[in-house]
């Protein structure tokens, strides 16, 4: 994933630049959350609550950011980011999982943004309703593919339209802070201070918004993953803390300059993507049009990002011999098209199964946010285990500082596995369960085991919670 000229391919020497990895971050994170930001807060908490969550989720994602910085230096040898640090930590079935749920959280998210894209449109041709229609979601399956063979046909291709896409994703979002400045009402912001009746207590409020944040932050690691392509190592510590910071900044005031123009109530019950409906509040029908063109062009290249980041994910594991051989092989435009079809798929599935969905949007964000958290978790950790001088590095020349940052990294990640809740966790369960397959293929071709003893029991939990996942979900004890 790039949005600049020197997109990495999987024969490239390493070359890419700070500014390249710090757009690397941003147009990973800048897609279709942004956009949803005003509904997804409002449908939960007030401004007070919505401070209180962009702080701890700033802080947190944060300090993810700094292990992130530090594991880059600190391991230099290990390449594919968030994948490489759970091997390393906790070994290679944990290892595959990580890969498996980082591939996995893209690939869910990819649908987001064509869910999103649906409904935009549907503003104005009703057929595709919120992006769960029948027709909607066929559009939705044309576009996937289509961008399958774009890419496929090669990089540099794909990457071409991507440049274009950089700034115009971010010129609607700056636009609309400045407009919501400018129309705020200091009553209105005053009256959603506290919230609405329906948030409940305000840990509540916070905690409802967790997977919101984590969605829209997700691709800060985005640097680390393509760390094999950078110049110099310190490199991708330096791009994740810039585009971190810069997108941390954007995403909270579009949050909370939302509440100046409507009452809380009313954002809560606006169309996706609300910004739009906000800013059209505030200038009328253009303000829509605006950012509905903005939002198109900014989810399509992000689209190409996370489609070129899963594969890559996958494309890496296989030539560590974590998945099978196939999914190493590549064309002659070095683009790997075995995983890159194993991305396309998945999004596909996830496509259809939005159609049962009570919100396909929100139901694709939210899962998307809880398949990242193991992943997430299992780098946090083995930063801990970094810092005390287990983790196959140098003694760090900051100890004390490295192991605050990452247990306080791994805590957060942890908390929100408890926000995300039991119903996420089981439905993540039902993905990770069955992609033991792959790694079994890939045990069986180097005539190993498929299973140590350890490995064999985090496989039967992992299988005995996508069993209860489809059970509740057949019984209608939990619904997507």
């Amino acid at each position: 994933m790039s949005t600049t000229d020197e997109a990495p391919t999987a024969g490239q020497a390493a070359k890419l630049t700070v500014p390249t990895l710090t757009a690397m971050v941003v147009g990973s994170m800048v897609g279709a959350g942004v956009f949803s930001l005003p509904r997804r807060f409002s449908e939960e908490t007030g401004v007070a609550g919505a401070l209180i969550a962009w702080g701890v989720a700033g802080t947190g994602m944060l300090m993810l950011a700094f292990v992130f910085q530090a594991l880059a230096v600190r391991r230099p040898d290990l390449d594919a980011g968030v994948y490489a640090y759970a091997k390393a930590g906790f070994g290679e079935y944990l290892g595959f999982f990580s890969a498996v749920g980082y591939w996995a959280s893209a690939c869910v998210g990819n649908v987001t943004y064509w869910v999103l894209i649906m409904s935009t449109i549907g503003s104005v041709a009703p057929a595709l309703g919120e992006g769960d229609t029948a027709p909607a979601i066929v559009l939705s399956a044309v576009g996937l593919w289509a961008f399958f063979f774009l890419i496929r046909r090669g990089v540099k291709e794909a990457t071409a339209i991507n440049r274009i896409v950089t700034v115009a994703k971010i010129v609607p979002i700056l636009v609309f802070i400045v407009l919501a400045l400018f129309f705020l009402k200091p009553h209105v912001f005053a009256e959603n201070f506290a919230g609405a009746d329906y948030a409940g207590s305000l840990f509540h409020q916070v905690r409802g918004t967790m997977l919101a944040t984590v969605f829209v932050f997700l691709g800060v690691e985005g640097a680390s993953v393509y760390s094999r392509h950078a110049k110099r190592r310190e490199d991708v510590g330096r791009a994740t803390l810039l585009g971190f910071i810069s997108v941390f900044c954007v995403f909270a005031s579009v949050t909370v300059v939302s509440y100046g123009i409507l009452p809380m109530h009313e954002i809560a019950e606006l169309r996706q993507p609300s910004m739009a409906g906000v800013l059209e509040a505030a200038v009328g029908t253009w303000g829509r049009v605006f950012v509905s063109v903005g939002l198109i062009v900014s989810v399509l290249g992000a689209y190409l990002a996370w489609t070129l980041m899963a594969a890559e994910v996958l494309f890496v594991s296989a030539k560590d011999n974590d998945m099978p051989r196939f999914l190493r092989r590549s064309n002659h435009a070095d683009v790997p098209v075995p995983a890159l079809l194993m991305t396309t798929i998945l999004s596909q599935v996830v496509l259809v199964v939005t159609a049962f969905s009570e919100d396909a949007f929100n139901f694709a964000l939210d899962l998307t946010s809880a398949l990242s958290l193991v992943p997430f978790l299992l780098a946090a950790g083995y930063a801990v285990k970094v810092a005390v001088g287990r983790g196959g590095a140098d003694r760090s020349p900051r100890p004390g500082r490295e192991l605050t940052i990452s247990i306080l990294a791994t805590v957060y990640t942890a908390f929100l596995i408890y926000a995300a809740g039991l119903k996420y966790l089981l439905v993540s369960l039902i993905i990770y369960a069955p992609s033991s397959a792959l790694f079994v293929m890939a045990r069986r071709e180097q005539s190993r085991r498929p299973f140590s003893p350890g490995e064999a029991i985090i496989l039967a939990v992992s299988a005995a919670g996508a069993v209860v996942g489809i059970i509740a979900l057949a019984a209608g004890w939990i619904s997507i």
